[in-house]
């Protein structure tokens, strides 16, 4: 008897287990490799003797990436899909593809009253981050991006960038207005990141992009990640972080493996740590993917070494293959199959029970 109703309070225990386990999550952290495919990840953990984060994930899934105009999307076009569920044309930044302005999923989460944020390995006006908070036609209003950040909806921004906030072509002292604003900012090019407490901060380390790693950037996006999650979380009703490791992306660019390797590196190191933080606390969703492939990257055989690969580029610019989409937590589910890049926005704005 004493066995059975041992078993039956451990049965009890374990159906109260899998109650707490909430369905939809708290907390989003969009995790987005710039430039990502299958190949550069395959190459930079090939050999890699921290741990691999993407192994962790027991979801993953694969993303049509082509934009409204081209079949080659460019970062523009592919972030803003991500903010405001529709295709538009290269360039765009939170506009569709007749230029006008449509709603995203920052601007969803200001009308309930929930916290949200950027960190960046590029400057925080570059077209990834920007596409969550700003609507302009060209990614190359920098100037003007950096203005949107006085509409209230993005409530951290780490990266570069500082140069963008002095613009003389307004005579108000910017920096005073979002102060205004209730920000505290720090402006400036000295890459070296410390902790903030402010739960709404615009925080330039550098005059455009951060340093490399192979200029010596060092755990920056893991350190100001971390640091943004703990301010957001000052929030109680939850949160929506947007983190990009940028320079993936131009590693591809410029044809350049070690570079390339060292950043996807250092968001694999990124992710781990964001992982870490989701695991204890039960209620974020994290989903990690790319906006395109840049470079063609191809894994050839080593025939002076089998054990090993000759990377090799075929482009100097994105391509349109698809890319990975990982997810771990409450609602990662969803994230299994094969999608075009329109449906994250809408399984996002789903779990979250946005307007």
């Amino acid at each position: 008897m004493k066995c059975i109703l041992s078993l039956i309070t451990a049965f009890g225990l374990l159906l109260q287990g899998f109650a707490q386990q909430p369905t939809r999550p708290k907390k989003v952290i969009l995790m987005i490799g710039d430039g990502m495919g299958i190949a550069q990840i395959t190459a930079a953990m090939a050999r890699y003797t921290g741990r691999n984060a993407f192994e962790r994930f027991k979801v993953v899934g694969l993303s049509k990436t082509s934009s409204a105009d081209d079949y080659v999307t460019d970062s523009g076009a592919g972030a803003t899909v991500f903010s405001i569920g529709k295709k538009t044309f290269n360039g765009a930044i939170g506009v569709d593809k007749d230029s006008m302005p449509s709603e995203n999923l920052f601007e969803k989460m200001k009308k309930v009253q929930r916290a949200t944020g950027v960190v960046v390995t590029s400057s925080i006006t570059h077209a990834t981050p920007a596409s969550f908070y700003a609507h302009v036609p060209s990614r190359k209003s920098a100037f003007q991006i950096a203005r949107f950040l006085l509409n209230d909806q993005c409530d951290i921004a780490i990266g570069g960038g500082a140069r963008f906030f002095f613009d003389p072509r307004y005579t108000a002292d910017f920096q005073r207005q979002l102060q205004k604003k209730g920000y505290t900012t720090l402006l400036d090019s000295t890459a070296t990141f410390t902790y903030q407490t402010s739960p709404k901060l615009i925080y330039t380390l550098a005059g455009d992009g951060m340093p490399t790693m192979q200029e010596g950037r060092g755990d920056f996006l893991t350190k100001a990640s971390l640091n943004a999650m703990e301010l957001l979380n000052k929030n109680q009703l939850g949160y929506l972080l947007m983190i990009e490791g940028s320079q993936i992306d131009w590693g591809g660019h410029d044809m350049d493996f070690e570079y390339m390797k060292l950043e996807l590196q250092d968001f694999n190191e990124t992710i781990n740590a964001v992982l870490d933080r989701a695991e204890k606390e039960g209620d974020i969703l994290v989903v990690v993917t790319a906006d395109h492939e840049t470079g063609g990257l191809s894994l050839n055989e080593n025939a002076e070494n089998r054990s090993t690969f000759k990377p090799s580029y075929s482009y100097s610019h994105h391509t349109g293959v698809m890319v990975p989409v990982y997810a771990y937590g409450p609602g990662a589910s969803e994230f299994g199959g094969t999608y075009e890049n329109t449906e994250i926005f809408f399984k996002l704005k789903n779990l979250l029970q946005l307007p």
